[in-house]
């Protein structure tokens, strides 16, 4: 074998979630990396294997845009879990005072004997926690749709952000072919 048909590999394994493989994929070849096998893990996600060459030209350049690009990407994904986050929140906090409410209501019907007031009071209790239980899902969603409409705008500026990294790095790996 020639010396010079040897080439030296450097190898890198990330594991992402199964919906962000192609994307993460995408980006690992925009810098040079070739992808060389997938392998599925346990909790719904994805390990991928990859390799470039050690003595490919404009390294230093491609690793620092290969980290602004990944910085740029999770900036995305956590802006996306921003969308949801605080109407989660909510959600989960009415919806717990919703249940206590109505639990009130059933201790007081079930549990206050001889007493028709109670009784009539337990039932109004229960009828408001359903109602609060029910009105949750509607809140929610309004919350929801607020913050996305807030989020929105940054998450596409950063989508842009990360397209013309990737451009830049396919850029630098392409003009050694030329």
């Amino acid at each position: 074998m020639n010396e010079k048909d040897f080439i030296a590999y450097e190898y890198q394994t990330k594991t992402v979630k199964a919906k962000d493989q192609t994307r993460v994929m995408d980006m690992s070849e925009a810098f040079g990396w070739e992808v060389t096998g997938t392998t599925p893990t346990i909790a719904e996600g994805v390990t991928i294997s990859l390799k470039r060459d050690r003595k490919i030209r404009h390294k230093q350049e491609l690793v620092k845009l290969e980290r602004q690009a990944e910085e740029t990407y999770a900036a995305i994904c956590k802006l996306k879990s921003a969308k949801t986050l605080a109407a989660s929140v909510f959600a989960y906090i009415f919806g717990c005072i919703a249940a206590l409410v109505f639990g009130g209501g059933m201790c007081m019907t079930m549990l206050i004997e001889n007493n028709p007031a109670a009784f009539a009071g337990g039932i109004i209790l229960g009828i408001v926690g359903i109602v609060l239980c029910s009105v949750n899902y509607l809140i929610y969603k309004k919350i929801e749709e607020k913050k996305t409409v807030q989020v929105l705008p940054m998450i596409d500026d950063n989508e842009e952000k990360l397209a013309n990294v990737l451009a830049k790095g396919n850029d630098l790996l392409n003009a050694d072919l030329i």
